[in-house]
């Protein structure tokens, strides 16, 4: 499953990044978005997810949120 399919408020674990553009994916890891990281869907705008990585908040818009797959296992539920 990609970022894109996931749920608001959910915190997911990456589980790769998969792009042939080797820009896309240095810049997703110096977000911090490496495999292993918890990454949560704060909400969706017209043409782009709200996240969170480590304590900060982006936004990534559909290509990038694509590269983006979530390991298999259970989400969390983000409790506020």
């Amino acid at each position: 499953m990609t970022l894109n399919e996931g749920s608001i408020d959910q915190i997911y674990r990456v589980g790769d990044v998969k792009t042939d553009d080797p820009g896309m994916k240095e810049f997703l890891f110096s977000l911090g978005c490496y495999p292993g990281e918890r990454i949560c869907i704060i909400s969706r705008l017209s043409s782009a997810l709200v996240v969170n990585i480590k304590d900060a908040r982006y936004s990534l818009d559909s290509d990038l949120a694509s590269a983006i797959i979530l390991s298999d296992g259970a989400a969390e539920s983000l409790v506020v």
